[in-house]
């Protein structure tokens, strides 16, 4: 065989055993991509993404669309050819697996993580557009979770309304550690408690539930690593009672990451007029009881997918600002925003058009 052919045939199957090396060798890296975009004041799968009850609610008109980002599963095996053209696609994302699984999360794990911050995220979002409205909400402190096998399995439940710990009132979920936590391992704590079901029915009735019961939990040393300190296996968090019912309609998405645009759909249902001025305006980030903006992950995907929909405006956070003015979609303005204050005066500006009053975001912030 001339050497000439010998060589290229040589090189042919060195090629072709790179590329299958590249399809079937695993790397461990995952995939993030722009995901779907819902306006908070529309329909999803025929049906309003907010609905309202017992209470006024006003016609609306634009988008504030909620913004979510497309992931890879737990247990997806990426190969070097996807890695590497994922690197190269301009919309997506190629991240080290374990920054959106750390610890071997499993898919099952995640999906039940991102649930529970989506209900979480909706109580806050009716919390900060009722606070902002002047409407009366109740907080109270609740049994988030119960630890599996903790001395408290089986004797407090998720639901159950702490009243007290040891008779000293609580009044935030901290509260609860730090007086569990005066404990020494072994000793007897008693929780007031009104159970979950009869705060269930006492909200369905409309009333105030005023049955308490005592319940003694014995403490057990903490696993992790350090000093001990006595646990009884709970965390607690914090429940409402709203004077109307609020339902946020969205299923297959998780994260906390909705909170704001759910906060200003909510608004704009209870307020005359529109915020948007019919403008399309989309947004992110998380927020808390008290109307505070957070930040999120996936923000370049973000201001993709809103501005592949329509959008002229994007509500982020201010500790995203940085990242996402580094590649900002063209036609697209960045609102820099900390709280549900800053993004009504930010949808005030955007509705009378006078956008140059507007705190943009920069590539410092």
């Amino acid at each position: 065989m001339p050497r000439r052919t010998a060589t290229m045939l040589a090189s042919t199957l060195m090629l072709i055993a790179l590329l299958c090396a590249g399809v079937l060798i695993p790397v461990p890296y995952a995939e993030m991509s722009p995901g779907p975009t819902v306006n908070t004041l529309g329909d999803h799968d025929g049906e309003p993404v907010l609905q309202i009850s017992g209470r006024k609610t006003y016609a609306t008109s634009g988008h504030l669309n909620m913004t979510t980002v497309r992931v890879t599963s737990a247990d997806y095996k990426m190969n070097i050819v996807e890695a590497v053209y994922g690197w190269l696609a301009h919309d997506n994302k190629v991240v080290p697996h374990d920054t959106l699984y750390p610890d071997g999360k499993t898919e099952e794990q995640s999906t039940q993580e991102n649930a529970e911050e989506f209900s979480q995220s909706q109580e806050s979002a009716k919390v900060a557009a009722l606070k902002e409205l002047d409407v009366p909400v109740k907080s109270f402190v609740i049994v988030s979770t119960v630890v599996k096998d903790s001395p408290a399995e089986g004797r407090l439940h998720a639901g159950d309304v702490i009243k007290a710990v040891d008779g000293t009132t609580v009044k935030e979920p901290a509260d609860v550690a730090e007086l569990v936590t005066k404990h020494k391992t072994g000793e007897k704590v008693v929780f007031t408690i009104v159970p979950a079901k009869e705060q269930a029915a006492a909200e369905k009735e409309q009333r105030t539930a005023t049955r308490t019961e005592d319940v003694t939990v014995t403490t057990k040393a903490s696993d992790d690593d350090g000093e001990k300190r006595a646990i009884v296996g709970i965390s607690a968090g914090t429940d409402h009672t709203f004077p109307f019912t609020i339902d946020i309609k969205l299923a297959d998405v998780g994260g906390p990451s909705a909170g704001l645009m759910f906060a200003l759909g909510i608004y704009d249902k209870l307020t005359p007029g529109s915020l948007t001025g019919g403008k399309f305006v989309a947004g992110t980030g998380t927020i808390d009881d008290d109307g505070k903006v957070g930040p999120i992950g996936g923000i370049e995907m973000k201001t993709v997918g809103a501005r592949d929909k329509g959008a002229q405006y994007f509500l982020t956070p201010a500790d995203n600002c940085a990242a996402a003015a580094k590649d900002t979609p063209g036609g697209l303005t960045l609102v820099k925003v900390k709280t549900i204050e800053d993004a009504l005066g930010a949808l005030d500006d955007i509705r009378s058009g006078d956008t140059a009053a507007l705190p943009k975001c920069t590539t410092k912030g």
